[in-house]
């Protein structure tokens, strides 16, 4: 893609280390407050009944409604196409390009969290708190990409290099005879349960199974009780990072909630999910602590859809809802990068609260870091910006107005207030029931001009206004710009590409 003298958001860089100023009010308290961030995996816009969804969609989510009642509603949060960049966005506070992860990490690909990043756990540490993560950290299972190379004292989870679907492995190994070996010894090679703290190296603890899947999401939030517990009585503040599997295929629901739903095993695992945020809530209460944490839920990505369909149960589709937006998992369109977040910190965010600025998934890092007095580092580009006002109701704007996309090596998409622009055609491949959208899709390269539509006249994206709104690419292909500029100022690692090798990786 030919678009080597533009991209966003240089300017964010130089807006957060403009605003890396720490907040006496806040981050110079003796009463530092906990963090708890609950990161659901491919739960879509339209999935929860505080967007949309629940009873409406057959799963009724009462306990994140009513954590949307008691706090702030972000409805124009903005994450990255895949799990993979949504994840080194969130931790690192950059756009997952500048860490060579802008592509889902999968079996066999060498990409992986290089040992100079600067992640989250690492800035809690550096102002003395407890850290752990418990589930989901898929940023590469080299020494140095671990989180516990990275500041988090504890990690208990699925294999750090893959996902939740990796349960299956295993059986359809089995089903294809592909390898020949006897079942205990598969499942000895195959996917593992893992842990492992500070500076250590990873345990195995148990072959991943999909009755392992089925309830994993019950230990990993009974651990995060017992973490919370544990520090309370120590008298730490802590960061509790909470990855857990609710809304990825397989949707292989506990006994306790199998059926629960009208919609079946997606709908099932979505009251599950809803039901654990609940316990963590319940948790903080009886520790009496609440007042003191700020908890975070949001959803890494916009749902998994027709390229995983047939992981549901009585042929009910283990696929999410974007809501009005179009797109899934995989892609740059709105309803793939558009999802659900929350942020509850009584008496300080305020109750029942509705936010539309734009917020990024990279923005939570440089806020916390003025929250608890952190400080983000300055030899490298810094794309999150301080979103403390918006959190704490000074102001309804926020301080972020672009954002860019990446897929692979390619910037893909701008995002500039509400317009959304193109730079390459993605579109679903195949056709009839073999028509393949989301992470399958085609990537073509359009004739000269980007692709613009208006998110608020038309939420589907189903017309391109260009022609009518042609001043729109002046803006947004400034932000292009100012983002390459960083790049000249610190050059990104080699970016992701599992299908060009040219004689060798990349």
């Amino acid at each position: 893609m030919n678009l080597s003298r533009r991209a966003l958001l240089g300017s964010a860089a130089a807006l957060t280390l403009a605003m890396t100023a720490v907040s006496p009010s806040l981050a110079q308290s003796s009463n530092k407050p906990n963090v708890v961030f609950i990161l659901a995996d491919n739960v879509g816009y339209g999935d929860l009944g505080s967007y949309g969804g629940g009873e409406l969609r057959g799963a009724p989510t009462p306990r994140l409604d009513q954590f949307a009642r008691e706090g702030l509603r972000l409805t124009q949060f903005l994450v990255e196409p895949g799990c993979t960049p949504s994840r080194a966005a969130l931790l690192t506070g950059q756009y997952s390009i500048r860490n060579g992860l802008s592509l889902v990490a999968i079996e066999g690909s060498p990409y992986t969290l290089p040992a100079r990043a600067f992640t989250m756990g690492e800035l809690f540490k550096s102002v003395n708190y407890a850290t752990a993560i418990f589930g989901k950290w898929h940023l590469g299972s080299a020494p140095q990409s671990l989180p516990t190379a990275h500041g988090f004292d504890e990690f208990y989870g699925i294999p750090p290099d893959i996902s939740w679907d990796s349960a299956t492995y295993v059986s359809t190994i089995e089903l294809t005879h592909s390898i020949p070996a006897p079942p205990d010894v598969l499942l000895a090679r195959g996917p593992q349960i893992v842990e492992a703290t500070s500076g250590g190296p990873l345990r195995s603890v148990k072959p991943f199974t999909p009755e392992v899947r089925a309830n994993i999401d019950n230990e990993l939030v009974d651990k995060s009780i017992d973490f919370m517990r544990r520090q309370k009585a120590a008298a730490s503040p802590f960061f509790l990072y909470l990855p857990f599997s609710m809304g990825h295929v397989p949707n292989l629901p506990s006994a306790q909630f199998k059926g629960k739903s009208r919609i079946g095993n997606y709908g099932d695992k979505i009251m599950e999910g809803d039901s654990h945020v609940g316990r963590i809530l319940d948790t903080l209460k009886e520790l009496g602590i609440e007042d003191n944490t700020i908890v975070v839920f949001a959803s890494d990505n916009g749902p998994m859809g027709q390229t995983v369909r047939e992981f549901g149960n009585d042929g009910t589709p283990d696929m999410g809802n974007s809501g009005p937006f179009r797109g899934e998992l995989g892609e740059v369109t709105e309803g793939a990068i558009r999802t659900a977040a929350l942020v509850r910190w009584p008496g300080k965010v305020q109750p029942n609260t509705t936010c539309y600025a734009m917020f990024s998934i990279m923005d939570f890092m440089p806020t916390f870091a003025h929250i608890v007095g952190g400080t983000m580092p300055t030899d490298r580009s810094i794309d999150g910006v301080d979103q403390t006002d918006l959190l704490l109701g000074n102001s309804t704007a926020g301080h972020r107005e672009s954002l860019l996309s990446f897929i692979g090596p390619d910037l893909v998409a701008a995002r500039w207030k509400q317009w959304r622009i193109y730079f390459t055609d993605v579109h679903p491949t195949g056709d009839g029931p073999q028509r393949q959208p989301g992470v399958f899709s085609a990537s073509a390269p359009m004739a000269g001009y980007p692709k613009v539509y208006n998110i608020e006249m038309d939420p589907h994206e189903d017309l391109i206004v260009g022609g009518m709104f042609g001043w729109v690419s002046g803006p947004a292909l400034k932000q292009v710009d100012e983002y390459l500029e960083t790049v000249k100022k610190y050059p990104n690692p080699p970016a992701p590409n599992i299908t060009q090798f040219r004689g060798g990786r990349g």
